[in-house]
């Protein structure tokens, strides 16, 4: 681990968002299920721990019984500059797909690029780069 790595608690669907963030950064996705972990706390498909490790990294699991599932205001996940423009258009378009266009990418008035969008998941993201 290079650095700071959410770790995201989703309402039962962490598998399909773990699977959707991999299917757009990219990257090796591990998914351990309660039964696996041998955990009690929750279904035993549910995901008890998921690592997506690539050029974007988030840990995520299904909120166990008492956890309070994932609900983001007031922040966003920045990715400005990670990746070379046409990558950077890639993942906003495909962070788009059933989410919402905050944002539109564009040009600003000095010179960059950028935008926000908010996910299925409601993860707020904005994306840019400079040319």
């Amino acid at each position: 681990m290079a650095g700071l790595v959410p770790y995201l608690h989703f309402a039962g669907s962490a598998r399909e968002a773990l699977t959707f963030y991999r299917d757009i950064f990219e990257g090796d996705l591990t998914l351990h299920t309660f039964a696996d972990l041998g955990r009690t706390d929750g279904p035993p498909d549910a995901i008890g721990h998921g690592i997506l490790q690539g050029r974007v990294e988030l840990f995520g699991a299904d909120a166990a019984d008492g956890d309070v599932p994932l609900a983001v205001e007031g922040m966003m996940f920045s990715l400005l500059g990670t990746a070379d423009p046409a990558t950077l258009e890639d993942w906003f378009a495909s962070l788009s797909a059933g989410g919402t266009v905050n944002d539109p990418l564009q040009v600003r008035p000095w010179g960059a690029h950028d935008g926000q969008v908010t996910d299925r998941y409601g993860l707020r993201w904005l994306i840019g780069y400079e040319v």
